[in-house]
């Protein structure tokens, strides 16, 4: 049995995160923390992996004690940068535990990401329309902005020419953020839950590759995946696309 402790229990994707655990082979919850709670719990209740589903403002201090105690961590927190990324690298460097981090644990969103990585080198335009309940804290999206690191990537290794766009006129915001030449317009709205879809454009035909999760439960299986196997993954591991042996 792995042990296994989650962080931001009480919040949407925590509650949903704790079901799955105790619902899954092999796994057992022995922790579920929030906000207040004292981290020292996870190492009273000799967890082995943390799943964190926090905040921003919360995640690195969350990281920094789990592997100063050698705890493994799965993290769905958003809001991540190089810097933020080089940090947990270093504090990883001393610690016997690995981390996972996932801009989006659905393994159809991590398909929809890798697809339009290898579609992009085809296209002469890309851009990323990415929509989310307006409780969700950041934009763009983590997943978007994966989206677009992967396609910038892609691009650059093919020697594509830069996309077009003769836009000289315009409001601030109305050509979205721009990340890796891909730009990106996030759409917050009532009902929705996760959705994004990447269009591809070249002369006189377009592809669309779209992701929708309606449900919570479309993440829990890439997370208890990322439990599993988050020991055997050595270092800082960025994106579940390492563990789906695509």
């Amino acid at each position: 049995m792995i042990r296994v402790g989650v962080l931001g229990a009480k919040g949407r994707m925590g509650h949903t995160v704790c079901e799955a655990i105790k619902n899954a082979d092999g796994l057992e919850l022995v922790a579920a923390l929030d906000a207040g709670d004292n981290l020292s719990q996870l190492v009273e209740a000799q967890a082995q992996v943390v799943v964190d589903f926090t905040v921003p403002e919360s995640v690195m201090d969350n990281l920094e004690f789990l592997l100063s105690h050698n705890i493994h961590a799965v993290v769905g927190t958003t809001g991540w940068t190089d810097s933020r990324l080089e940090q947990v690298r270093t504090w990883q460097a001393s610690s016997e535990a690995n981390v996972l981090i996932a801009p989006n644990f659905g393994v159809a969103a991590v398909l929809m990401m890798l697809f339009a990585a290898k579609a992009a080198p085809y296209f002469d335009s890309v851009e990323i329309v990415e929509q989310h309940h307006p409780r969700k804290a950041d934009a763009p999206s983590g997943t978007a902005r994966r989206t677009a690191e992967l396609i910038g990537q892609a691009r650059r290794d093919a020697g594509s020419h830069p996309m077009p766009d003769a836009t000289r006129d315009q409001l601030d915001g109305a050509r979205g953020a721009v990340i890796d030449d891909v730009h990106i317009h996030s759409v917050r709205l009532m009902g929705l839950v996760a959705h994004q879809e990447v269009i591809l454009g070249g002369p006189g035909e377009s592809l669309t590759i779209r992701h929708d999760s309606y449900d919570r439960e479309s993440f829990m299986p890439g997370v208890v995946l990322g439990i599993r196997e988050v020991a055997a993954h050595q270092g800082v591991t960025y994106g579940l696309e390492h563990l789906l042996n695509l």
